[in-house]
């Protein structure tokens, strides 16, 4: 190869590094080195927890009880009965027999015009009585009965409209369960620090809450009613600031849902999630993008100049130290967040999802949108 092109690519993997570099210490350090601070007890304020449900008969069955019967004094459990087609309906009546905390909103088949969990989420918000709302899925389980009082805890502040809670997956046996896991804490990783960096764009609306009064102010999900997904990542998008949102990641503040067992099942959900990207705000695009796009850089470089023996000697040691880097800020998030098993593993996952994720990208603007069930 022409000694001219090597010395541009070898530029590219020293730039696409440096930024790289940038990324794990100046900003993915706020969340790996955040240190927990002791919360103040006030006191404590209604919380109104909406669930939303199609055809979850199993998943209610095995997670509602968790739900309901969370530590803390003044909560409701609202679930939202999406014209269900299996036995959800007779299990929420037998349910609300034994917890008087648990409201049904059920839903006519008729009545949502729109494909997604938007319509039913609204109706659940509506339905609340409560100024706080805290959402999470039927696939779902609180990690412990403290999940409602740490979550509600920040909204002591009274700037506190919006708090980013961290939803796990299962640990099993297998590689597919440690990708799921590891691109989970990626994704959070990523949140969680953007979020503390004063620039929130995302959560996740199996462990999310924010107050009644916001949603409305803001007109709920009207403005992106048409994209199926994103009730909870575009809402935030476009309502979280530096001043109004915070973060809460102390394990017994998780949900945990069961992982995906086929790579399809996976792969369907991820093209989903990742529909979305594209209305984020430009800011949050550009930040994003860079990183996704200097991961690629950084890798492809590499194995081009790794083939030139010149070059051999001058990229290993950068490419060990952005490795090194990359390894250290995982290990404290995982440690952070109590995942666990997948840190060696970490660069190959890396490497695997930077070409999987544009795949996953353009099938999703091609085929079919899917429906929130």
């Amino acid at each position: 190869m022409n000694l001219y092109i090597l010395l541009i690519i070898y530029w590219i993997f020293i730039a696409s590094t440096a930024i790289q570099i940038i990324y794990f210490w100046g900003i993915f350090s706020r969340f790996a080195f955040k240190k927990k601070k002791k919360k103040l007890l006030k006191e404590k304020q209604g919380v109104s927890v909406i669930i939303c449900a199609k055809n979850e008969y199993y998943n209610l069955k095995n997670n509602l009880t968790a739900f309901l019967q969370q530590d803390y004094p003044n909560f409701e459990v609202i679930v939202v009965n999406d014209a269900s087609e299996d036995e959800t309906y007779s299990l929420l009546k037998t349910f609300s027999i034994k917890y008087s905390n648990l409201k049904v909103v059920n839903i006519d088949k008729n009545l949502n015009f729109f494909s997604g969990k938007k319509f039913p989420l609204s109706i659940g918000i509506k339905s609340a009585k409560n100024e706080i709302v805290l959402l999470s899925d039927a696939d779902c389980r609180p990690s412990s009965a403290k999940w409602i009082s740490n979550i509600a805890s920040h909204f002591n502040n009274d700037n506190t409209e919006i708090v980013l809670g961290y939803g796990k997956y299962e640990e099993r046996k297998g590689l597919l369960n440690k990708l799921i896991r590891y691109e989970t804490l990626q994704t959070a990783m990523q949140y969680f620090s953007y979020a503390l960096m004063g620039l929130p764009y995302m959560g996740v609306g199996r462990n999310l809450a924010y107050k009644k009064e916001l949603f409305f102010k803001n007109r709920g999900f009207t403005a992106h009613y048409n994209v199926n997904s994103g009730d909870d990542d575009l809402f935030i998008n476009a309502v979280a600031n530096r001043k109004n949102t915070k973060i809460e990641f102390d394990e017994s503040s998780h949900t945990i849902s069961v992982p995906k067992t086929s790579f399809f099942d996976w792969i369907t959900q991820k093209k989903r999630h990742l529909s979305t990207s594209k209305y984020y705000q430009p800011k949050h695009k550009l930040l994003l993008g860079l990183y996704s796009l200097t991961q690629f850089l950084f890798y492809l470089s590499f194995i081009i100049l790794l083939i030139n023996k010149y070059f051999i000697i001058i990229v290993l040691p950068v490419f060990a130290f952005r490795i090194i880097s990359q390894l250290i800020i995982n290990y404290k998030c995982s440690l952070i967040l109590k995942e666990r098993k997948f840190l060696l593993y970490s660069p190959i996952f890396e490497v695997f999802l930077i070409v999987l994720y544009p795949v996953i990208y353009i099938f999703s603007m091609i085929l079919k949108k899917d429906k929130w069930k």
